[in-house]
């Protein structure tokens, strides 16, 4: 069976002979104790390296056969002519007919990439050199508010990836921040966020950013529309025109340049965005411009160039040596094959905070399917259920569950290395930071082993009736990514290897993850409900759902 990707046919992974064979492989009663007892190298023999990145994934439940046929499954599928057509710009968003050229928003201005006949490289760095104008106007004070003075916060208005992508890179990267100028992120369209901020900023000196690449999002122009009331208010006092609140307090970023006209936005605070972006793979464009004016444009182009680094390893490494290749066969593997349906991500790093969130929409939005690229209903497990906070802070939150739950929960462990340096000043924090190395390593060591990781108690059945609760089955399978130094460099890496999981995930699972279809029929249904909001009467039924009308009810007696 054949699946037809832009001008090319490719293989199905699910018909290989492969995949048979992991089925089989998966019923094997695997045990994480017996796989290390058995080979004292293992963990050389299960880990890989790229640049910054070291990746250890011996606590998988696999060995070399299965290994060898994950690999074996990926060149059943033509997984290396996928990651060219992916990386070449062949149509890959099989569904809305066009490629997903977020690599080549980090590609260097010397490259060439054709696209219909357009080196569409000239158009990245075109929009990169507006960003840098844009953003050091900001930076150095010529950017001056309705009032005459210059900008001091900047608050990025978006939703999905144009604010998880920013929010998390700002978060991550915010000991790079070499301005002093603060940098807000509104996502939520119910308005505390921007209402709780609001009471907090000076409207003479606060810009707004509107990233949406539609410029029709209702949770992201509601939002806007608020900013800019908030703004008159004070600018009509100071005798200010809504021309120049527009102007000088609104930057537009966006695919549809009309819809950011007829807003009010100025033509020269425009940036534009591609249809060939994706909202969850868009960190790399305009929409990284709040990070450029924290960290500076030096900053972000390191960004770009770490996940630009990771783009060439991906595509020039062999397989069995391929951090993205691996970590997505490992999550076939868990998921499809194992059934361990759900997966946390865990890193011991604070300024990893929004990490998570950012994976949970890129994976689940990408691979949360249930379709074929054919439209062939899939018969198999795809995407897992994604979640996961700081280290230390799960410890003490879902962490019983992990370890004593009735779930497999299959875990990436993420921590860096180096921290804080030798300053006696800080030899405090360079405890902390060892600290909270230990239990990451500690963490993985007790979910893989169970009670055996500090007694030789492996059988349940050997502990008294009084204490089996205190028992720890271990086995669950975890990978464990280790960052040398938390750098824009790495950090772009970090993100582009799971951004290049999910497509390879998504490559055996015959999908394709560069649409949404599954967020549209809400959006939809949101707007016949709000229209029933506005007008519903007392008594009217059948609108929709009894349950649905008895809460309009409620909502409408209540209002």
């Amino acid at each position: 069976m054949n699946e037809i990707k832009g001008d090319k046919a490719y293989s199905s992974a699910r018909h290989s002979k492969y995949w048979q064979q992991l089925q089989t492989l998966a019923k094997h009663p695997w045990s994480l104790a017996q796989l290390f007892s058995q080979d004292d190298k293992r963990a050389k023999h299960f880990s890989v390296q790229a640049g910054a990145l070291y990746m250890d994934f011996s606590k998988q439940r696999i060995d070399q056969t299965v290994l060898s046929n994950l690999l074996s499954l990926a060149d059943s599928c033509e997984l290396d002519a996928r990651i060219d057509s992916l990386l070449q710009g062949v149509m890959v968003n099989t569904s809305e007919q066009r490629a997903a050229l977020h690599t080549a928003l980090r590609l260097p201005e010397t490259a060439t990439l054709q696209v219909d006949g357009q080196n569409i490289v000239d158009d990245v760095h075109h929009s990169l050199a507006q960003v840098a104008r844009l953003s050091e106007r900001v930076r150095n004070g010529t950017w001056r508010g309705f009032s005459g003075k210059a900008i001091t916060d900047v608050v990025n208005i978006g939703v999905g990836g144009s604010d998880l992508g920013p929010l998390m890179a700002t978060t991550a990267l915010d000991e790079w921040a070499n301005t002093s100028i603060e940098v807000h992120f509104v996502s939520n369209m119910d308005g505390t966020q921007l209402d709780n901020l609001l009471k907090h900023l000076n409207p003479e000196t606060t810009l707004f950013i509107i990233s949406s690449k539609s410029f029709g999002t209702v949770d992201t122009l509601s939002n806007a529309k608020t900013a800019l009331s908030w703004l008159l208010a004070t600018a009509k006092l100071r005798a200010g025109t809504e021309d120049s609140v527009l102007r000088r307090h609104f930057i537009g970023i966006s695919a549809n340049s009309e819809k950011m006209s007829a807003w009010g936005i100025h033509p020269e605070h425009q940036l534009q965005l591609w249809e060939w972006v994706g909202g969850r793979f868009s960190l790399w464009s305009a929409i990284g411009l709040a990070i450029a004016i924290r960290i500076g444009m030096n900053g972000f182009k390191a960004l770009l160039s770490g996940a630009h680094s990771m783009d060439e390893h991906f595509a020039q490494a062999d397989f069995a040596d391929n951090l993205p290749v691996l970590l997505g066969l490992l999550a076939v593997w868990n998921s499809t094959f194992l059934q361990v349906n759900a997966h946390t991500v865990l890193p011991y790093d604070g300024r990893l905070g929004y990490l998570p969130s950012y994976l949970t929409q890129l994976e689940m939005e990408s691979n949360g399917k249930s379709v074929t690229r054919n439209g062939d209903h899939i018969d198999y497990d795809t995407c897992p259920i994604l979640w996961g906070e700081i280290g230390s802070n799960a410890q003490h939150a879902f962490y019983q569950l992990l370890h004593q739950g009735t779930q497999q929960v299959s875990c990436d462990f993420i921590a860096c290395v180096r921290r804080y340096g030798d300053e006696a000043r800080n030899s405090s924090l360079q405890q902390q930071h060892e600290l909270s190395l230990a239990n990451c390593l500690a963490q993985s060591r007790v979910l893989a082993f169970g009670n055996a990781a500090v007694t030789d108690l492996v059988d349940p059945q050997t502990v008294s009736e009084a204490d089996k609760y205190k028992y720890y089955r271990g086995n669950q399978p975890s990978t464990t990514l280790l960052i040398d130094e938390l750098t824009p460099h790495s950090l772009g890496a970090l993100i582009a290897l799971y951004e290049h999981k999910v497509y390879v995930m998504a490559s055996i699972w015959d999908i394709n993850p560069f649409d949404q279809w599954g967020v549209e029929m809400g959006k939809q249904m949101a707007d016949s409900v709000h229209h029933a909001m506005q007008h519903i009467q007392q008594d009217s039924q059948g609108q929709f759902d009894t349950s649905t009308d008895q809460l309009l009810q409620r909502i409408k007696q209540l209002s």
